[in-house]
C-alpha cells in the first residue's frame, strides 16, 4: 500500500481537480427533468490574494452544492470576478508613485504565484495599468479556488469591466431610472479627499467587514468673543445640562469669517470638513493654539456663562473639534472632570486657578428607571473606569447613550424638554436651535478611514450627485414582505436585515473614477462597485451562451435583456434590431427561467447591511415575483491562534498556500468541522496537526478495506459488530437531516469524528480483520456522505471500490439509500449503557489510584425497570409530566408497595432529567445478557482480571448495600 502523508493527498487531488475539469464536471446544463438548484457566493474583488477567512465562506458554499447534487438537485455554482471601483484604480496609482509599501507588498502577493524575480517584476510594472492587476489576480484566485476543490461551473465567469457585464448594468440602469429609483440631486456622502470622489464601502480600507457610517451631528453656536464657537453634539438635548466647554490645549483651531458677516471657531480639520459640506464662504482670519482658549467663557443658546477648560479626550479631527461638557450623561465629561478635579497641577499648567471648579457639579436632566442618582456615575463605577483615557468609556458611553435613548424621560430641568422621551426631546430642540440659526449640521464618519489608496474619507456634500432612493414606502414594504418569506440562516439576522431595510434613504450609486459600467444617461460617471453588483447572479444564466455564439456587447441593447429576463418584447423584430437569432434569444431565456430564482446566496455577515440587502431590494424592484431569492446563509469570521487575521499581524494565511502546505480536503475537513454556521472558526496550528493525523489514518483504514473485493453481506458480520451498523445508518439518516438544516458542524463531527471513534472501539471489540469488514460494509455509503466535505479523498476511494461504470465519479452518485432495517434502537441504548459503564470503570480506577484486580457489574432490579418504563411511556409517549400522575400509575401494579418511596424518588429523577429516559421500553435480562455478553471486551477495557455481573436482587452480602445505588440507565460497578 501507498504510504499516507500529506503528499500523497496533495497528489491525489491535483489529479481529481483534472480530470474534473477536463470531463467538465461541475458544467450544468438546463434539464427540464430535474430539480435545479442555483447557489450563488459573493464573487470575489481581485485587488489582491485570498485569504483562509475568505476560503471558509467558498468551501461553505460549495459543500452545499455538493450535498445537493447527492440528493439529485440539477446544480449550478458559478463564479465570476468583481473588479468595479476605487480599489484597483488606487494600487495602479501608488504604483506609478513608487510607493515602497505598496510595491513591496504587491511583489509579495506575485510571489505567492510566481517565482522567477525578473518575471516578478515585468508582472509589477504592468500593474501600472489596473485591468492587469485585475486580471491576474482574477486568473489567479480562479487557479486557488480549483485548488481547494470547489465544484464551479467556470464557463460562466466574467469579470466586472467586460463590455458585455457593462451592458447588462446599464440595463438595470435604465430599469432603475423609469421605477423612479434613481434620481439626480445633493446629497451628503462619504468622500475621498485625496482622489475628490464619492466612495462605496469596497472602496474603503476595511469596509466590507467594519463599515463606515455617516453621522448627524448638531454644532450648536456658543457666544464667544467676537463670534461663535462651533461644539458638535450627537444628542442636542443635553445642552440643558451643559456645565463647562472642553478644548484640546494641543490642537490648532481656525477663526472664520463666514459669507462675510458671523465668526466661527473650530477646529482646522474641522473646518476642512466644513468646506466640502457647508454652501458658505469661509475666510480664514487666524490660527489659533488650543491652549489659549482655556479660562475664557461661552455662552450657551440657553444664556449659561461656561468656562472653557482643557480635555485631551477631545479630537480635532471628531466634527468640530470644540465639545461642550455635560457630566451627567456623558461618561467622558463626567470622567474628565473628576481628573480635573484629582489633579489640580491640570490647571494650574495653563494659569487656571483649580478654585473654578468649585460651582461645576453636575446638573441630572433625564431620569432613567432604577437610577435615582446621575447615570454617568452609576455606569462609570460599573466599569470601573479610571481616567479619561481609559477605552472602556468607549462602552459606557455607548451603554449610557444606548439606554437613555429608550428608556430615559426629561425632568424638570430640562425646560421646555420636561417630560418629553430622550428621542422626542433631542428632535425638538435640535429643529428649535437650527430654526433659530443657534445651530448647523454638521456630518461626520462613524470611524476614522482611509481608502484603499490612503485617502482620507469624510462627509461632503455632492451636487448632482446620482444615487438610488431606497426610502420610497412601496420598495421598503415588498422588500421586507419578501424577507418573511425568505430563508434566513442563522435565522437571528433576519432582524437586522428588517432594520436595515428601514433605515436605508439615499445611497450615491456613482463616482467619478474607477473601473466600471459608465451610468448609460450620464457617462462622465461611473456605477460604483456594490450598485452594480446587485443582480449579477442573472448573468451568470446567460453569459456563456453569449459567449459560445460570441455576441458582442453592442448587440446586447436593453431590449435583449427585456425579454431575457423578464420576457417582454418580440424576440423576432429583438432579433432584426440585433442580429441576434431568434433560437439564441430563445435559449437566453429559456436558460433564465430554468435557473431563476437564485435558491441560496452564501457569504459573510459583514454583507447583511450592504450588499446582501441591496441584493433582496433590486430584485424585488427589477422581477417578477417569481424570481425573486429564496434563501440566504451566512456564515462567521475565521480567527488564526485566537486573533484576528490582519497583514499588520503578519497572521494571514493566504489561500493560494493551502494546497502546497496542507491538503485541500484538510482544509475542508478542518473549516467544516471548527465551529457552527455562525460561530467563528480559530484557525490553531495544532488541532490541525492533530486532525490531519486523523485524517490520514481514515484514508489508510479506507484504502485497506477497499482492498477486500468480495461483497460483505450483513449475515457474515459478528453479532458483537452489529451495534455499529445501527449507529452508522441512524448517523447518517440524522447528518442528512443536518445538512438540510444547515447544521454543517453537526454533519461532520457525526460521520467523520464519531464514526472514527467507533471505528476504533471495533477494533478493539473484534479486531483488525473483521474490523475491515465490517467497515468495507459500509464504505460506499459513508465516503458518498462525506464528499461534501473531502471530495478528493472520497473520489479516490471510490475508483477503487466502485463497480458501476455509470456513475464512474462520486459527483454523480446519490445520497445513500436509508438501510433501516439494520437501524436497532434497543441495541444502540444497550451499547450506549456498556461505554457509560467503561467510562465509569476509567473513572473510578484513577480515584482508587491502585491496583484493580476484579470487578463485579450490578444491573439494576427488575422493579426500577418498571417504574421507568411508566416513565418513558407516560412522558415520551402520552407527553405527562405530572410526578403525582405517574406514582398513582405506578402504584397500580401491587408488586411496587413496598418501593413506593424510592420509586418516588426515580421519578422525580427521571422528571428533572437526572435520570436518561430510553427512547425504548429496556429490561433487566436484555442488559444482564448483553453486558455478558461483552465480559470479556469489558474486562481487557478495564484491566481486570476477572469480570462478574450480578442483579441487584442477588449481589453478594459484601456489596448488597452498594448494590442498590445501580439504576436502569446507569450499571454500578464494584472493584476488589
Amino acid at each position: 500500500m501507498e504510504e499516507i502523508t500529506l503528499e500523497f493527498l496533495r497528489k491525489i487531488e491535483e489529479k481529481w481537480q483534472q480530470i474534473w475539469k477536463e470531463k467538465g464536471v461541475y458544467e450544468a446544463e438546463l434539464d427540464p427533468n430535474k430539480r435545479k438548484f442555483f447557489i450563488t457566493v459573493p464573487y470575489p474583488y481581485t485587488s489582491g490574494p485570498l485569504h483562509i477567512g475568505h476560503g471558509r465562506t467558498y468551501v461553505t458554499g460549495d459543500v452545499i452544492a455538493r450535498f445537493k447534487r447527492l440528493l439529485g438537485f440539477n446544480v449550478l455554482f458559478p463564479m465570476a470576478f468583481h473588479v468595479t471601483g476605487m480599489p484597483i484604480l488606487s494600487i495602479s496609482d501608488r504604483i506609478r508613485r513608487g510607493d515602497k509599501k505598496i510595491l513591496e507588498r504587491y511583489r509579495n502577493y506575485i510571489g505567492y504565484y510566481v517565482r522567477d524575480p525578473d518575471k516578478i517584476e515585468e508582472i509589477l510594472e504592468s500593474f501600472r495599468d489596473p485591468i492587469n492587476v485585475a486580471l491576474f489576480f482574477a486568473n489567479n484566485i480562479q487557479r486557488d479556488f480549483e485548488s481547494i476543490g470547489l465544484s464551479i461551473d467556470w464557463r460562466r465567469k466574467f469579470h466586472t469591466a467586460e463590455p458585455i457585464y457593462n451592458k447588462f448594468v446599464e440595463w438595470q440602469y435604465y430599469r432603475l431610472r423609469d421605477l423612479g429609483l434613481v434620481r439626480k440631486g445633493t446629497y451628503y456622502v462619504r468622500y475621498c479627499l485625496l482622489h475628490r470622489q464619492p466612495v462605496g464601502e469596497d472602496d474603503i480600507e476595511d469596509g466590507d467587514v467594519n463599515p463606515v457610517h455617516i453621522q448627524e451631528f448638531v454644532a450648536i453656536k456658543f457666544e464667544y468673543e467676537d463670534g461663535y464657537i462651533l461644539a458638535s453634539t450627537l444628542r442636542p438635548e443635553t445642552l440643558y445640562g451643559a456645565t463647562n466647554m472642553w478644548v484640546n490645549p494641543d490642537a490648532t483651531y481656525i477663526k472664520v469669517r463666514v459669507d462675510g458677516r458671523e465668526i466661527w471657531y473650530l477646529s482646522k480639520e474641522g473646518l476642512v470638513k466644513l468646506e466640502h459640506q457647508h454652501p458658505s464662504k469661509f475666510e480664514v482670519l487666524e490660527e489659533i493654539p488650543g491652549h489659549l482658549f482655556i479660562g475664557k467663557y461661552t455662552i450657551s443658546p440657553l444664556g449659561d456663562k461656561l468656562i472653557i477648560l482643557p480635555a485631551f479626550f477631545v479630537d480635532p479631527d471628531r466634527a468640530t473639534g470644540f465639545v461642550y461638557s455635560e457630566p451627567a450623561d456623558a461618561p467622558y465629561d463626567y470622567v474628565a472632570l473628576l481628573d480635573l478635579k484629582q489633579d489640580p497641577s491640570t490647571l494650574r499648567r495653563y494659569n487656571l486657578d483649580p478654585s473654578v471648579l468649585e460651582g461645576i457639579t453636575p446638573k441630572k436632566i433625564i431620569n432613567m428607571p432604577g437610577i435615582s442618582g446621575l447615570h454617568t456615575e452609576y455606569v462609570v463605577k460599573k466599569y470601573g473606569i479610571r481616567n479619561q483615557t481609559d477605552p472602556k468609556l468607549i462602552d459606557a458611553t455607548e451603554e449610557v447613550y444606548k439606554e437613555q435613548f429608550y428608556k430615559g424621560v426629561m425632568n424638570e430641568n430640562a425646560g421646555e424638554l420636561k417630560g418629553l422621551s430622550v428621542k422626542e426631546a433631542r428632535e425638538k430642540i435640535k429643529e428649535k436651535l437650527l430654526r433659530e440659526s443657534k445651530a448647523i449640521i454638521f456630518y461626520e464618519t462613524s470611524r476614522k478611514a482611509v481608502c484603499r489608496g490612503k485617502g482620507k474619507i469624510i462627509v461632503a456634500r455632492v451636487d448632482d450627485q446620482w444615487f438610488i432612493d431606497y426610502s420610497q414606502d412601496w420598495w421598503k414594504e415588498k422588500s421586507k414582505d419578501h424577507l418573511h418569506r425568505m430563508l434566513i440562516v442563522p435565522n437571528k439576522y433576519r432582524k437586522l436585515f428588517e432594520d436595515t431595510i428601514d433605515w436605508l434613504k439615499f445611497r450615491p450609486c456613482a463616482r467619478l473614477r474607477g473601473l466600471g459600467t459608465h451610468l448609460p444617461y450620464d457617462k462622465k460617471w461611473v456605477i460604483e462597485s456594490l450598485s452594480d453588483s446587485t443582480i449579477y447572479m442573472a448573468f451568470y444564466t446567460v453569459v456563456h451562451i453569449i459567449r459560445r455564439y460570441d455576441i458582442a456587447a453592442e448587440q446586447l441593447i436593453p431590449e435583449v435583456f427585456d425579454y431575457v429576463f423578464l420576457g417582454r418584447g418580440d424576440p423576432s423584430k429583438i432579433s432584426k434590431l440585433t442580429k441576434i437569432p431568434v433560437e439564441i434569444l430563445k435559449e437566453m431565456r429559456e436558460s433564465f427561467e430554468y435557473w431563476y430564482p437564485n435558491d441560496l446566496r452564501h457569504t459573510a455577515t459583514p454583507h447583511i447591511t450592504n450588499h446582501l440587502t441591496f441584493f433582496i431590494m433590486h430584485h424585488v424592484a427589477l422581477f417578477p415575483q417569481k424570481y425573486w431569492p429564496c434563501g440566504i446563509s451566512l456564515n462567521g469570521l475565521v480567527l488564526r491562534e485566537g486573533q484576528k487575521m490582519a497583514k499588520s499581524k503578519g497572521n494571514v494565511i493566504p489561500l493560494a498556500d493551502i494546497a502546497k502546505k496542507y491538503s485541500a480536503d484538510l482544509f475542508r475537513l478542518y473549516i467544516a468541522s471548527s465551529a457552527d454556521l455562525d460561530g467563528a472558526v480559530d484557525w490553531r496550528e495544532a488541532e490541525v496537526s492533530q486532525l490531519k493525523r486523523s485524517l490520514l489514518s481514515f484514508v489508510k483504514i479506507c484504502l485497506k478495506v477497499a482492498e477486500i473485493k468480495e461483497k460483505i453481506s450483513v449475515e457474515s458480520i459478528p453479532i458483537n459488530a452489529r451495534w455499529f451498523l445501527s449507529r452508522f445508518y441512524r448517523r447518517l439518516e440524522d447528518a442528512k437531516n443536518s445538512m438540510e438544516n444547515f447544521r454543517i458542524r453537526d454533519y461532520v463531527v457525526s460521520l467523520f469524528y464519531e464514526t472514527m471513534n467507533d471505528i476504533n472501539k471495533l477494533r478493539k471489540r473484534i479486531g483488525e480483520d473483521q474490523t475491515l469488514r465490517v467497515v468495507r460494509y459500509i464504505l460506499r455509503d459513508w465516503i458518498i456522505a462525506l464528499s461534501p466535505i473531502i471530495p478528493h479523498i472520497a473520489e479516490e476511494i471510490w475508483s477503487r471500490i466502485n463497480d458501476d461504470r455509470t456513475i464512474w465519479s462520486i459527483n454523480y452518485a446519490r445520497w445513500p439509500t436509508p438501510k433501516t432495517d439494520l437501524i436497532d434502537e434497543e441495541l444502540e441504548t444497550l451499547e450506549e449503557l456498556l461505554d457509560s459503564l467503561i467510562s465509569l470503570g476509567h473513572e473510578l480506577k484513577r480515584i482508587i489510584g491502585k491496583p484493580i484486580h476484579s470487578a463485579t457489574v450490578v444491573v439494576a432490579a427488575k422493579w426500577k425497570f418498571y417504574v421507568l418504563e411508566v416513565v418513558r411511556r407516560m412522558i415520551l409517549e402520552e407527553e405527562v409530566r405530572d410526578v403525582r400522575k405517574i406514582i398513582d400509575e405506578i402504584k397500580k401494579n401491587p408488586d411496587l408497595k413496598q418501593h413506593i418511596k424510592e420509586a418516588t424518588g426515580l421519578v422525580i429523577k427521571a422528571v428533572q432529567g437526572k435520570i436518561r429516559i430510553p427512547r425504548v421500553p429496556l429490561s433487566q435480562s436484555s442488559i444482564f445478557d448483553y453486558i455478558r455478553a461483552n465480559s470479556d471486551y469489558i474486562a481487557k477495557e478495564l484491566g481486570v482480571a476477572s469480570l462478574s455481573i450480578t442483579l441487584e436482587e442477588k449481589a453478594p452480602p459484601e456489596i448488597r448495600d452498594r448494590a442498590k445505588r445501580a439504576l436502569p440507565d446507569r450499571l454500578l460497578i464494584v472493584f476488589k
